[in-house]
């Protein structure tokens, strides 16, 4: 299974560091998260960057997902 681990804003809404995901694709993946934590919002998560497997990844929604993935979501930051 993927391993999705979570910053530590979206800890206040999962209470875990980390959880284990199958999905195979980032569509799945989110549909998993947002079911076994309802409180982190779909839309917020959409909005995200996503690292898979240490790689930026800024659209990720056709990214396949593999069983031993490591995912990691975080806010984008704007330069200036």
């Amino acid at each position: 299974m993927a391993r999705v681990t979570f910053s530590s804003e979206q800890q206040r809404y999962t209470n875990e560091v980390a959880c284990e995901v199958s999905a195979a694709d980032y569509r799945e993946l989110i549909d998993h998260i947002t079911q076994r934590y309802p409180a982190l919002s779909r839309a917020d998560l959409l909005q995200m960057a996503i690292a898979i497997d240490g790689e930026i990844i800024h659209q990720p929604l056709l990214e396949r997902i593999e069983p031993n993935s490591e995912i990691h979501f975080f806010h984008f930051v704007a330069g200036g």
